[in-house]
């Protein structure tokens, strides 16, 4: 049988991990009578013994070493951040507050360009501009609607974006970096699972053999859509990848309504809409300067082939 040609099986792995990452909620749900804080130190420390295992079976425990104290120090500055960005999202799903999970990672493409802007003195371009003061709107709109500011959404995308920012500083391996980032998290997370195990209070052990099954399972369900998307980050374009971001959060919002059964106001999609609006302004203006930069580099091919 003929192999998979790559863009095609580029596509295949970045539909599986975004369609996995939309359906994490569900997962999580599974967990909702095992208190949030021990979901996430379970999920650290099952993450951990996932990811060293992928690496000492595919041998490349010798990528990680000598990469440096500022790489050392970025990648566990990265679990820091992740575990809060993991803590936000197990916890919402706890309370019911899927459509909030969405929100997060529908703004987060435009919380990047801020900090792309803030941190890295990057310039925009009016058209981003625009999206990016539609999306303020929308918070604004979002704001009047929940009462308060939408900080689940806020705190998901800021610490996406911020961890997407060292992440593409440092430049390891997925799986490589998956381990060292939780590594720099497991003590604590593995100090408060043998004290509620010595208190008796541990989830582990406690309730059924499906929860037990469920919160070593944390450890594959974080693993899996990061070796997925790792693969399709080797055989599909940028822009493919870019355009894909929006299934995730797609899926979770369409699992906030009908599975979740959660009360979405006339308001509410109102923000929602002004976000999927800038979205678009931001990915159309994005395609539209590749395809723009991609013929000046064409064009410049072709003047200096004819030289």
């Amino acid at each position: 049988m003929s192999r998979v040609p790559g863009p095609r099986s580029g596509l295949v792995f970045g539909f599986a991990a975004y369609g996995l990452w939309g359906l994490l909620p569900l997962y999580w749900a599974l967990l909702d009578h095992v208190d949030a804080l021990e979901v996430l130190a379970n999920r650290i420390v099952w993450s951990l013994v996932t990811v060293a295992l992928i690496v000492a079976f595919t041998r490349r425990l010798t990528h990680l070493r000598g990469l440096g104290v500022r790489t050392y120090a970025l990648l566990g500055l990265a679990g820091v951040i992740v575990t809060v960005n993991w803590a936000t999202f197990i916890w919402a799903v706890s309370q019911g507050r899927v459509i909030e999970t969405s929100l997060g990672y529908f703004i987060n493409p435009l919380v990047t360009v801020l900090v792309a802007v803030i941190v890295l003195r990057e310039r925009l371009r009016r058209v981003q501009w625009l999206a990016v003061g539609i999306a303020g709107i929308a918070v604004v709109v979002l704001t009047v609607n929940y009462g308060q500011l939408p900080w689940i959404g806020l705190t998901l995308a800021l610490t996406f974006s911020f961890y997407s920012l060292i992440k593409k500083k440092i430049q390891v391996p997925a799986v490589g970096s998956v381990a060292l980032e939780t590594a720099a998290v497991f003590p604590f997370a593995l100090g408060l699972l043998i004290f509620w195990q010595f208190n008796g209070d541990a989830a582990l052990g406690r309730f059924n053999l499906g929860t037990d099954l469920l919160l070593i399972g944390t450890g594959v369900v974080t693993a899996l859509p990061l070796l997925l998307f790792a693969g399709a980050a080797r055989r599909a374009s940028l822009t493919t990848l870019g355009l894909m971001q929006y299934l995730g959060p797609s899926i979770a919002f369409v699992l906030g309504i009908t599975v979740f059964n959660e009360e979405v106001p006339a308001v509410r999609f109102v923000g929602f809409g002004l976000v999927w609006t800038a979205l678009a302004i931001l990915t159309t203006d994005a395609l539209h300067h590749r395809r723009q930069r991609h013929g000046s580099l064409e064009l410049d091919h072709a003047r200096t082939t004819a030289g």
